[in-house]
């Protein structure tokens, strides 16, 4: 099989002992009903929350802990080519098969979930799965493809202030949700000034609840130099979660219009 970087992966059989190191795929096992066969996730991987206390934690995403992965004795890793670094990546090729997600839209998402149907012999579930997340675009796209697209300034970080700009899921889905991102002419995640051009050009400022925490006392900040614009606090898992939480996305972009 291949994984979403190309890369050639060899099984011998159907992996029955899973390491996730990455937080929304971890999840789409579980919904998938895989939950059994996960032995390794990360310290964010914080749906559901028992996973944490009944699976071992191998690190985070970007640190892990080689010798607890290695005795975990591992079927399948699963990766992300932007949550985990190359080093990562390259340092558990010797363990186990390494399996690694490259998502920039809806379509990778699919691709992904179909990835996993055939590895883990699912292929009813993923494609059940896939199907239920596509009624819920299409009945969002019906409802909303008539509006007047506003344009948002999406924060991931303060201190420096960064946005989420074009090259990336979140870009996607910003544009799944009916808006226009304001800084889809540049790239990735980008440092700002507050007196940028493109954020006094935006209609609406969303700050993410991930992964810089952003609060009420955020929102109040910003609204003194920007009175006139909508700020507002937005769930950064609905916006950048890219496995079965797209479920929840949908209904979730409407109460934002």
């Amino acid at each position: 099989m291949k994984d979403q970087l190309k890369r050639e992966i060899q099984f011998k059989k159907t992996p029955k002992r899973i390491i996730s190191l990455v937080p929304s795929q971890t999840e789409l096992l579980v919904d998938l009903g895989l939950e059994a066969s996960i032995v390794g996730v990360t310290k964010f991987c914080v749906h559901p929350k028992h996973l944490r206390i009944s699976k071992a934690v191998v690190g985070g995403t970007k640190q892990i802990n080689l010798e607890k992965i290695k005795a975990l004795r591992p079927d399948i890793i699963l990766c992300n080519k932007e949550e985990n670094t190359k080093e990562i990546i390259e340092s558990l090729e010797a363990i186990a098969p390494i399996h690694v997600s490259d998502i920039y839209n809806l379509e990778d998402c699919f691709e992904l979930i179909t990835m996993y149907g055939e590895i883990f012999n699912i292929k009813r579930t993923t494609s059940t799965l896939v199907a239920n997340i596509q009624l819920e675009r299409e009945a969002f796209q019906l409802q909303y493809q008539d509006i007047d697209k506003l344009k948002v300034a999406y924060f991931i970080w303060k201190k420096p202030w960064m946005v989420a700009a074009s090259d990336n899921f979140i870009d996607a889905m910003i544009t799944e949700a009916g808006f226009i991102n304001s800084y889809s002419n540049e790239k990735r995640y980008p440092e700002i000034d507050l007196n940028d051009p493109k954020l006094k050009e935006a209609d609406l400022i969303f700050l993410s609840s991930e992964p810089f925490p952003f609060k009420e006392a955020h929102v109040v900040e910003l609204q003194s130099k920007f009175p006139e614009k909508t700020i507002k606090i937005v769930d950064g898992e609905l916006f950048s979660w890219y496995g079965s939480r797209l479920l929840k996305s949908y209904s979730y972009f409407q109460t934002l219009h």
